[in-house]
């Protein structure tokens, strides 16, 4: 399907004079939870982008997977340099030397899909060409060296000694490959090494050892993991950035649909179980000053994101600086909308029926 015409400006935040005119808002804590998936975090950067736009938003902590991850860390540290402007210059920056690093990267459109508008790497022979020879060599073999050109951006772009002392409480998955069971590693123990393990997906890229084990995307284990927000910080409302849909209409019928599904829903099992669990909680704990009833007043909310549903598998690695403006553009857009609609359900009530996950169970 071809996607829809989008500037692929980077829109600017309103000026201080626009900002001082808005009606003031007793202030908010709330937390982020932000997914991972690839290119598709520009759609998150998107979103705070525009959530740093509303002073009465105070940031509590920050749980993040993959390109989540390095999102909330790029966004804290930035926050920490040079407050919301600070945080929003450094995530233009970020993905900005992410959308530079792939200019020269084989991995681009096809030009059939070039022509018809579709941000899909389907129809490029060296992506084709590298997913069947993922099924048959591991990147020990394709890239024995364990190169990866994020690593280079992280150290540049983050200073991991000031995210360590940083307010804002920040929490990144891993998956051990060993035990399979995920790890949240916190701000004195985020490095360049932690934020790559968390997007280390395995058919691309190199375990990553950290004290002795090694490490793939936080995304099998958690993504994100909810557990820290509720045990660890003070606010009550989480705001969720969804990249991947729950749920997705029709049945897949070709291999690529089929992989990409099975994806889906394995990296959002780990969220639907901790949000289960809350909506389980909500009906059988009383108010009180045990964990469970901390988990039962935990107030969700959710800003979709309705393109996935457009969107493929192989567009995750697409880094055109004109995709990932698009997607910058629509995260702004999604996040004003749930400003908009649902802004005021903030300190006061969930935004989304968490009961509906528990039918059937």
């Amino acid at each position: 399907m071809p996607a829809p015409p989008r500037s692929t400006e980077v829109p600017r935040p309103p000026t201080r004079r626009a900002r001082a005119r808005a009606p003031k808002r007793k202030p908010v804590l709330v937390d982020l939870a932000l997914q991972g998936g690839g290119a598709h975090g520009a759609f998150t950067w998107g979103v705070l982008d525009r959530l740093l736009d509303e002073e009465w938003l105070r940031i509590d902590g920050i749980s993040g997977t993959s390109a989540g991850a390095m999102n909330a860390a790029v966004m804290v540290d930035g926050l920490d340099r040079g407050g919301r402007e600070g945080a929003r210059q450094a995530l233009a920056r970020f993905w900005r030397d992410v959308s530079d690093a792939a200019r020269f990267s084989p991995l681009q459109r096809g030009p059939l899909d070039v022509l018809l508008g579709r941000w899909s790497l389907d129809g490029s022979p060296l992506f084709v060409g590298m997913e069947l020879a993922s099924r048959l060599w591991s990147p020990y073999d394709l890239n024995p060296f364990g190169l990866n050109p994020l690593r280079d951006i992280l150290e540049r772009t983050i200073d991991f000694k000031r995210l360590a002392r940083a307010p804002v409480k920040l929490f990144i998955t891993a998956t051990n490959v060993r035990t399979g069971r995920g790890r949240v590693f916190r701000n004195p123990e985020l490095s360049p090494e932690v934020l790559l393990a968390s997007a280390c997906l395995p058919n691309m890229f190199q375990a990553v050892e950290l004290d002795g084990e090694y490490w793939w995307d936080g995304g099998y284990s958690g993504n994100p993991t909810i557990t820290p927000l509720v045990r660890e910080c003070d606010s009550r409302d989480t705001i969720l950035v969804a990249i991947n849909p729950v749920e997705r209409a029709g049945r897949p019928t070709t291999a690529r649909a089929i992989l990409n599904r099975i994806n889906e829903v394995s990296f959002n099992a780990g969220l639907l179980k901790e949000l289960r669990m809350i909506a389980m909680l909500r009906q059988v704990v009383d108010a009180g000053n045990c964990e469970g009833a901390r988990w039962a007043q935990m107030r969700i909310h959710l800003v979709r994101n309705e393109l996935a549903q457009e969107l493929d598998y192989s567009s995750k690695m697409n880094a055109e600086w004109a995709f990932l403006s698009m997607l910058h553009g629509e995260g702004r857009r999604a996040a004003g909308a749930f400003l908009a609609s649902e802004g005021g359900n903030l300190g006061r009530r969930s935004s989304i029926d968490l009961d509906v996950l528990l039918d059937g169970v």
